[in-house]
């Protein structure tokens, strides 16, 4: 019972999903929502993505410092490893599952509420595609966005680390420009840039679903809310295993 529900969720999901990727009706009106969209999911996310990493950057370089660094390795690994720490899996992954929880939960409610008060039901009577109106900006917008939130995310964690070498003087600051210059490959930048297109996808079409197909009243909308934050989050870590495989 539950791979048949499992199942009949991932089918209904691909049916959405070939609803939503048509071409739009009225070009005009899909520009508009799209650079809504762009700014409400992800201009808006800009502080805490800015705000988290630059925290986490200092964190990452303080703990590589204390409990890695010893008088047999170079005094450079601390920034080599907050560097590759931050490219490969922080700035992607663990900031796309941060993401999720706020991006996620608000596509969710939003077309949840659409739905329980008939709104959606009113475009489909009017002969709208109400599905390619509502989430395919949501999907572009976050596709487009979520590249330089990435960029934005190792910048400041960088940061972060500098941070702590001229104000904590855990380390000096040439040390950590040596570690962060150590042996840079370019492909770590844009392997992080795919891995998070794909799980940009998977924030907004996820929840879009979720809220989309929710029946009900506002409980409902909240549980809908609830189960797009939590599918997305699993299906983010378990792509994340094939992505990094495939890439690496």
């Amino acid at each position: 019972m539950i791979i048949h529900s499992y199942l009949t969720t991932f089918g209904r999901y691909l049916m959405l999903m070939g609803r939503t990727f048509s071409v739009p009706e009225r070009f005009r009106m899909f520009w508009k929502q799209y650079v809504k969209e762009m700014e409400q999911l992800g201009v808006n996310s800009i502080g805490i993505v800015l705000l988290i990493s630059f925290f986490i950057g200092a964190v990452i370089c303080i703990q590589m410092k204390l409990n890695i660094e010893s008088p047999w390795m170079p005094r450079w690994v601390a920034g080599f490893t907050t560097r590759e720490i931050m490219l490969l899996e922080f700035s992607s992954s663990i900031m796309c599952l941060i993401l999720a929880g706020k991006v996620g939960s608000n596509i969710a409610s939003e077309l949840g509420t659409m739905r329980v008060t008939q709104q959606i039901d009113a475009l489909d009577i009017m002969g709208i595609n109400s599905a390619s109106y509502l989430i395919l900006p949501k999907i572009l917008g976050m596709l487009t966005i979520m590249p330089f939130l990435v960029i934005f995310s190792s910048a400041m964690g960088i940061g972060g680390a500098y941070g702590t070498a001229f104000i904590g003087h855990i380390m000096t600051p040439d040390d950590l420009t040596l570690g962060l210059q150590h042996d840079f490959i370019p492909w770590f930048l844009w392997m992080s840039i795919i891995k998070s297109q794909f799980f940009a996808f998977i924030i907004s079409s996820v929840p879009a679903y979720y809220g989309y197909t929710v029946e009900g009243g506002s409980v409902n909308v909240g549980k809908a809310s609830t189960d797009a934050v939590v599918s997305s989050s699993m299906l983010i870590l378990f792509s994340d295993v094939f992505l990094t495989q495939l890439l690496s």
